[in-house]
């Protein structure tokens, strides 16, 4: 991992692994099958890219987008990487030079779609090359319990089949436990080797509010976030196109996206998005699947999406940079009698899966008090502890004290047993308000004693109180029209005349706006920021490439708040690797130095990840306690890692001069045969214990990575 460690840094100018990054990356070295599921902006990629920058051969791709492999490969040449795609938007001729380019060996990462690696002709090119690894990206696409079903998904076993030796790895950043056993059982893989990163998104604001005026609820947010790149998600095409009309004709850098355009303007749009000619797209959910911009600051969901998984997926691409993002779901009852509608054009599974999506998204956005993070993260199976993650709508509103509600929610548990327990929350207000509407009278509820008994609220405020005694329990609300019945607990309260307290709408809207608070942000210097960007979309414009290709908006960050006045120090800044540095520094660096010369600026030392928490000195901590008698399986359980990871951290403890006593736990550790050790100690005498690949190689493979750790661990000791 020291390796994997340099070409982090080196290549692609990072000091520290993700969570899980290292484990994954690891385990795929070892030559193990691996399922990682990892969020959104998580990191995923490099863990494929950095072993296919290891193994000796070719690592291939599986991508279900052709913009995420023109994304992936400019980025990844921008680091100077071998990388390349086949598809239908190449020539012939240059498809057949790209041929050539992974037959001669030229190439260490190759993107395809899924339909184009199952042609003969790409399976015979293959044939001709070592392979050492399969990557499947967004390999939830191989569940039918997935929210974005492929079927050619499910044909990739038989490419496993044809090349045995290469080491798969699946990737994905939405997965429930049954569509992970899914993937599992389809690719044969092992249950052991499965990576599960936590979803928590710690810099999305999330927010949900109720649709009432949405176009005038998109522009307070475009304003918020004047000249920033966002999405607005929208349910249909015509949607898609009339919201993009409105925002253009009010003056906004808009593109509509769905996939009622034609191709070319499909292309042009996307393009005009990633390149920052266009500040706002706004999509169907066709749109983005595997879009690697960074800075997107905001998504909108203009309408209801169909399915947590959806929604979460959709989030997920704002703020892949790490810096703060804002994501707002616009909700109305509206919406949910639009997605039951076309739902009930389905028949057999296929109706309930779909019922059972908009159940728990309904669910979710109406609940007014939990932490946003806790219901969206129990969704894939993890348990959220935090009470609040000062971060989404409910956590950062202010306390909104309690009101009596008792006869309010009297009246409304009243109509809702008077109307026999068969209607939803809408019916019941349309009673309570007196309404005239086709199906009060139809059903004769305008003769009901509740009928009438409380134009003392808007309809807007019963609907809030009945989504208030459904989470208080006194209402079940179940099947696909929410149909309302009362609980004991109820029947209780109605009997006894029990207080019930509640909250009442308004105060619910005015908490949210005076609690509404921004993450914590990197101070920055924002006329340098602007001069950097400005430098930095003429670049790209000029190499015909995304401008975040150049460097992602944290780099231009923090080099505004750092000040960098050598190329040393431009090292030290995030997202700055050698190869970008070559080819970049000297001008940002110019201008930088210029920019602080005229101003007497001067350069700020950035805080290491050392300086930060004690994860940097991490090592020094593990290294003492095992030297006072702590086993590597005690460390490894109290810091929740691998013994793979125990040991790098004693490794550099050794390497940083101190001494290591030499227990029995780590000779127990290795299955390496006397004579296969003192090979070992033998390369590593001859090509230093700095690097394992070498000393792999020189073994010929005799021994695994896992066994080389523990025998540099005992060689390092010894001298």
């Amino acid at each position: 991992m020291y390796d994997a460690a340099s070409i982090l840094k080196e290549t692609f100018g990072y000091d520290t692994f993700r969570p899980l990054q290292k484990e994954v990356i690891e385990n795929v070295l070892n030559r193990r099958d691996t399922l990682a599921v990892m969020p959104t902006g998580g990191g995923k990629s490099l863990c494929y890219q950095i072993p296919a920058l290891m193994f000796p051969g070719l690592t291939v791709v599986v991508s279900p987008l052709i913009a995420l492999m023109k994304d992936q490969v400019e980025q990844l040449r921008a680091y100077g990487v071998q990388s390349l795609f086949l598809n239908s938007t190449l020539s012939p001729q240059e498809y057949q030079e790209n041929m050539e380019y992974v037959r001669n060996g030229q190439v260490k990462l190759l993107y395809v779609a899924p339909e184009t690696l199952l042609t003969p002709r790409i399976l015979s090119l293959l044939d001709s090359v070592q392979v050492d690894c399969l990557t499947i990206d967004e390999a939830h696409c191989i569940s039918e319990w997935g929210h974005d079903f492929r079927p050619e998904y499910r044909q990739l076993v038989e490419v496993r089949k044809r090349f045995p030796k290469a080491v798969c790895l699946a990737l994905t950043a939405t997965a429930t436990s049954r569509v992970r056993q899914d993937i599992r059982h389809t690719l044969k893989f092992s249950t052991t080797n499965e990576f599960i990163a936590s979803f928590n998104r710690e810099n999305l604001y999330i927010e949900v509010a109720r649709k009432n005026d949405a176009a005038r609820q998109t522009i307070e947010m475009l304003e918020r976030y004047k000249d920033q790149s966002g999405i607005i998600y929208c349910f249909s095409r015509k949607q898609v196109d009339e919201l993009a009309g409105y925002l253009a004709s009010k003056g906004y850098s808009v593109r509509p996206y769905h996939a009622g355009l034609e191709d070319a303007e499909r292309r042009r749009n996307q393009e005009a998005f990633i390149r920052d000619d266009a500040q706002i797209i706004v999509a169907t959910i066709a749109f983005g699947m595997g879009i690697n911009k960074p800075n997107v600051r905001f998504v909108i969901h203009y309408d209801l999406p169909k399915s947590i998984e959806g929604y979460y997926q959709e989030i997920g691409r704002a703020g892949r940079d790490g810096l703060p993002a804002h994501c707002l779901l616009l909700y109305s009852y509206a919406d949910v009698a639009k997605l039951n509608y076309f739902i009930d054009q389905k028949e057999g599974d296929e109706k309930r899966v779909a019922m059972q999506h908009l159940n728990a998204i309904v669910s979710y956005a109406e609940d007014e008090r939990t932490c946003r993070r806790r219901p969206l993260l129990n969704y894939f199976g993890e348990v959220y502890k935090a009470d609040n993650c000062s971060n989404c709508d409910n956590c950062t509103s202010t306390p909104t004290p309690l009101t009596d509600v008792t006869i309010p929610a009297q009246k409304f548990l009243s109509c809702v047993k008077r109307a026999d327990e068969k209607f939803g929350a809408g019916h019941i207000t349309d009673i309570l308000l007196g309404s005239k509407n086709e199906k009060v009278l139809r059903w004769e509820h305008d003769k009901l004693s509740t009928y009438g008994i409380g134009t003392e609220w808007t309809k807007k405020q019963w609907m809030h109180l009945s989504r208030q005694l459904v989470q208080m329990g006194y209402l079940n609300q179940e099947g696909e029209f929410h149909t309302l019945s009362l609980t004991t607990k109820a029947l209780d309260a109605l009997r006894k005349r029990e207080k019930i307290m509640g909250v009442v709408e308004e105060a619910v809207e005015r908490a949210k706006k005076d609690g509404r608070k921004k993450k914590e942000e990197l101070e920055y210097n924002n006329a340098l920021y602007a001069l950097l960007r400005q430098k930095r979309k003429e670049m790209a414009d000029e190499a015909g490439v995304p401008p975040y290709v150049i460097f992602s908006d944290r780099t231009l960050t923090e080099m505004a708040a750092y000040y960098p006045q050598s190329l040393d120090a431009m090292l030290t800044i995030s997202g700055v690797g050698q190869v970008k540095l070559q080819r970049y520094g000297d001008v940002f660096l110019e201008l930088i130095k210029s920019y602080c010369e005229k101003r007497g600026l001067k350069e700020v030392r950035k805080a290491s990840s050392r300086d930060k928490s004690d994860s940097g000195r991490r090592y020094a901590i593990v290294g003492e306690a095992y030297n006072v008698g702590e086993s590597v399986q005690s460390l490894m359980k109290r810091y929740q890692v691998t013994a793979g990871t125990i040991l790098d951290h004693l490794t550099r403890y050794v390497l940083a001069g101190n001494s290591l006593r030499s227990g029995s736990d780590l000779q127990a550790l290795t299955s390496a045969t006397p004579e296969q050790r003192q090979s070992a100690f033998a390369a590593f005498d001859e090509l230093s214990p700095d690097f394992l690949k070498p000393v792999y190689d020189k073994l010929n493979g005799a021994l695994n990575y896992d066994d080389l750790k523990i025998l540099r661990m005992l060689y390092l000791i010894r001298k």
